[in-house]
């Protein structure tokens, strides 16, 4: 446990911002499952505005440190291919 002052202000701020981190991450998690009932909907147009934000979500996500940049990159990737084919089907 922790025993010091120092120690204690570290734990206060390492729980704050796992607060904020987890609220991140279920907002992404949410502008990624409005993609996937888009495309399984077979809606392009919606598909298309729902890459659009969440292609931003993620990529802000990565800026605020709480996804890696190489995941970001590879879930905007797949999500584009995924568009891409409905839109050519």
């Amino acid at each position: 446990m922790a025993n010091n002052p120092g120690a204690k202000k570290a734990i206060r701020k390492i729980e704050a911002r796992t607060e904020v981190n987890r609220a991140r991450r279920s907002r992404v998690r949410t502008f990624l499952r409005r993609f996937e009932e888009a495309i399984a909907a077979g809606d392009a147009g919606a598909a298309k505005a729902a890459f659009g934000e969440a292609q931003s979500e993620v990529m802000r996500a990565v800026s605020k440190g709480v996804i890696h940049k190489n995941t970001g990159s590879r879930k905007v990737s797949r999500l584009a291919a995924r568009l891409k084919k409905l839109a050519a089907a």
